[in-house]
């Protein structure tokens, strides 16, 4: 009789177990062989040291199926960029990636911002990243993320903080420059042209505070100030969205007519809607200012933008890329291998125009190409 046996005897003895008891009390001993066993296993498969297939000793490291957790903050889908901005994000950290992904949709309120983070923090997420409404107003809670050991990754559009330990980095366009190029293109075919008058500007503004708002209105108001022909004579928000880009463009149209000469459009989608708005009223959108059509400088270069653009609706479209997704896990993935990353990147862009003879412009002391817009190009991107 072995132990086991003699104690499970002399515990039916002393207690006089029924046969059903006793079957129960074997179930017991029975579960306590498997647990043991299975304790055995693991703490063989614990071991950190031993000999791999060469003889030679290696750290084995316990794989598990565990996810990275991101929560995405994201302004809206006021614009086919900001959708396309989103898809490409949502992509990039799918679960097959190793990635649970928490998003949320602002509806262009900072408000809902603000609370998507704290529950971002509450949650217990690994990583937040933040496309921001506007600048400001992000420092209380970008400390809270702080204090609970939660990095930060701002995209897009930029931040204003005191502190920018805040934050752990942030990746985006120069929107400013993206102006700046849009406005010597205007000023290279003025001149190419031989358009010698006082050029009359609609700037049709993007979000009041965005980053691509106050980057593109200011890079228009320095060039006005450098040629002294041009003049802004209306500015007012379209935020980013068609609709409210037509009826911005129906006031001016009222106050102004045949007077405006060039809609400097902040977004693609602003554009389609000023575009809309004045064939409505039987003018037309081209190129030939001096027999009054209306020229249209717009910026994001989505597809729907630029095939107007290649039919000569928009004159010049600066490109603004959303396809942040593979960049930002990218920065993940080097974060998570304890490595550092810049603290600002910006990204390469592109810039179309339907008419092939201004092909380079010189900005900053930079050249940058103008890519002559055909079929194939439209139907080869991404978005």
């Amino acid at each position: 009789m072995t132990g086991w046996q003699e104690i499970e005897a002399a515990f039916i003895k002393k207690t006089h177990f029924n046969r059903k008891r006793q079957s129960s009390f074997c179930f017991v001993v029975c579960v306590f062989f498997i647990v043991a066993a299975i304790s055995l296993v693991l703490s063989g498969c614990g071991q950190t040291d031993g000999p791999d297939t060469d003889g030679k000793k290696t750290d084995k490291v316990q794989i598990t199926d565990e996810k990275i957790t991101v929560g995405l903050s994201q302004i809206g889908s006021e614009s086919d960029w900001r959708m396309a901005s989103t898809a490409s994000v949502r992509s990039a950290f799918s679960s097959a990636a190793g990635y649970d992904l928490i998003f949320d949709d602002a509806q262009q309120k900072q408000e809902n911002q603000l609370k998507a983070i704290r529950e971002f923090i509450d949650q217990g997420v690994d990583y937040i990243i933040l496309d921001p409404i506007v600048e400001t107003g992000w420092d209380s809670v970008l400390s809270e993320a702080k204090e609970a050991g939660i990095p930060v990754i701002v995209y897009d559009r930029r931040i204003e903080v005191d502190d920018d330990s805040l934050y752990t980095c942030w990746i985006g366009s120069d929107f400013k420059l993206e102006g700046e190029r849009a406005c010597v293109w205007l000023q290279e075919y003025l001149e190419s042209s031989g358009v010698d008058r006082n050029i009359n500007i609609v700037d049709m503004q993007g979000t009041p505070g965005a980053s691509a708002q106050i980057g593109r209105t200011a890079a228009l108001e320095e060039a006005v100030m450098l040629n002294k022909n041009w003049r802004i004579i209306a500015q007012d928000t379209g935020d980013f969205t068609t609709a409210k880009g037509k009826e911005v463009m129906v006031d001016w149209l009222t106050k102004y007519g045949s007077d405006i000469n060039v809609v400097y459009a902040e977004n693609d989608n602003m554009a389609y809607g000023a575009i809309e708005a004045i064939e409505a009223r039987g003018y037309k959108v081209g190129l030939d200012i001096d027999n009054g059509e209306f020229m249209v400088v717009s910026f994001d270069s989505s597809h729907n933008g630029l095939q107007l653009t290649l039919n000569g609706k928009i004159a010049v479209n600066t490109e603004c890329n959303p396809l942040y997704g593979p960049r930002l896990t990218e920065i993940i993935q080097t974060l998570e291998s304890g490595g550092s990353v810049e603290k600002e990147t910006y990204i390469e862009e592109e810039q179309f125009s339907g008419i092939s003879y201004i092909g380079t412009i010189q900005v900053r002391n930079h050249p940058y190409t103008v890519t002559h817009l055909t079929e194939n190009i439209i139907s080869d991107r991404q978005y």
